[in-house]
């Protein structure tokens, strides 16, 4: 079994098991055999994956608010995790310019509350903290940005992003040195998959817009992103946290407690315009450019390097660009035509680690 069985019958909190990532990460462990608390305020869509897919039923559904420290110490508590994921988040840069505040109080002291928690626990446990990869301070540059790059952030939500990175190391440097907890911080780049129903994403929009009949219009289709399948950043998350609760698993015997870039090969790294294009090549349509003079500040250019993961976890991407996209648009046309989200989140779960095997991939062996 994929990741050595690490994560059978294991008590796995999940903040955040109610959003695109979170619902995709929470199936994927209770398929590993781990019991799953999900931790979340609630629905963020609809419709959303978690309802698509029944997960409520199939997991621990606690319902709090990150940003109280009672409710989530509560919940840790209950618990006695193995293993944390936080993923917990407001994760939408648009709306961040509309609720600033509700964001850094979200994202950041969520994210404190969190490591206070589980400051608390006497066992071992091994926790990522999902971050971003618009945590870096964007110089638009060519190269990929690596995991000692400068922190920072033009909008509310990457701005929150880097200070949630700056949180973490400060209670790893201050608290965490001798402690049972083992904490990593992961940032990946934009991620796509079926069932992400947010609003301002591009895939979730153009999926509305084809179910509609109507052209896609893309507010900024030169910008440039690192996009990446939803289940490779996860599988990324999951070995980093494999082998920091068991460093065998690493064979190069470094200190994992740090940041981890998770992103896609270079040849992913595509303009928007690209992206739509090669999404109506699994589902028919038509695009257009809807970009504005004064719209809200976004990148232009983002790139990621993913060195250290590859060197330190022997981590690498399983698909290319085309296939990604691919995978992407078959799942929501299939769904779209009355099939199964369930099942169309197993069949991808079950391809994707059956792809990661023939490329003897570390965690896939």
């Amino acid at each position: 079994m994929s990741f050595g069985a690490i994560y059978r019958v294991r008590g796995v909190p999940a903040p955040g098991h109610t959003g695109f990532k979170g619902a995709w990460l929470s199936e994927w462990l209770i398929q590993l055999g781990a019991e799953v608390t999900g931790f979340s305020i609630g629905i963020p869509t609809t419709p959303s994956l978690f309802e698509q897919i029944k997960l409520a039923s199939r997991l621990r559904d606690i319902r709090g608010d990150i940003r109280d420290p009672v409710a989530i110490a509560a919940a840790v508590d209950a618990t006695r995790p193995d293993f944390v994921f936080h993923l917990a988040a407001q994760p939408l840069v648009r709306l961040s310019y509309e609720i600033p505040v509700e964001t850094w109080q979200t994202n950041v002291m969520g994210t404190i509350h969190m490591i206070e928690a589980l400051r608390n626990i006497s066992h071992p446990c091994a926790a990522v903290m999902v971050t971003t990869d618009k945590c870096y301070e964007n110089r638009e540059w060519l190269h990929g940005y690596r995991e000692n790059d400068p922190l920072g952030g033009h909008d509310p939500y990457s701005s929150s992003k880097a200070a949630c990175e700056i949180a973490i190391a400060a209670w790893q440097k201050s608290f965490l040195a001798n402690h049972p907890l083992k904490m990593a911080s992961a940032r990946a780049g934009n991620v796509i998959g079926g069932g992400d129903w947010a609003l301002d994403r591009i895939i979730p929009d153009s999926i509305r817009a084809l179910a509609s009949g109507n052209p896609i219009t893309v507010r900024n289709p030169a910008a440039t992103r690192p996009w990446q399948h939803v289940l490779e950043p996860l599988s990324g998350y999951l070995w980093l946290a494999a082998c920091l609760a068991a460093p065998h698993l690493s064979s190069r015997g470094a200190d994992l407690r740090t940041p981890f870039n998770f992103g896609p090969g270079t040849e992913a790294n595509r303009n928007v315009g690209e992206l739509v294009a090669a999404l109506l090549k699994t589902w028919p349509g038509t695009w257009s450019d809807g970009s504005t003079p004064g719209a809200l500040h976004e990148a232009s250019l983002l790139h990621l390097s993913t060195d250290k993961a590859h060197s330190l976890l022997r981590w690498r991407p399983v698909w290319c660009f085309d296939e990604t996209v691919a995978k992407t648009a078959a799942w929501y046309r299939q769904a779209h035509g009355g099939a199964d989200a369930y099942a169309l989140t197993h069949g991808d779960i079950a391809a994707y680690t059956a792809a990661a095997t023939a490329a003897r991939l570390a965690w896939a062996a």
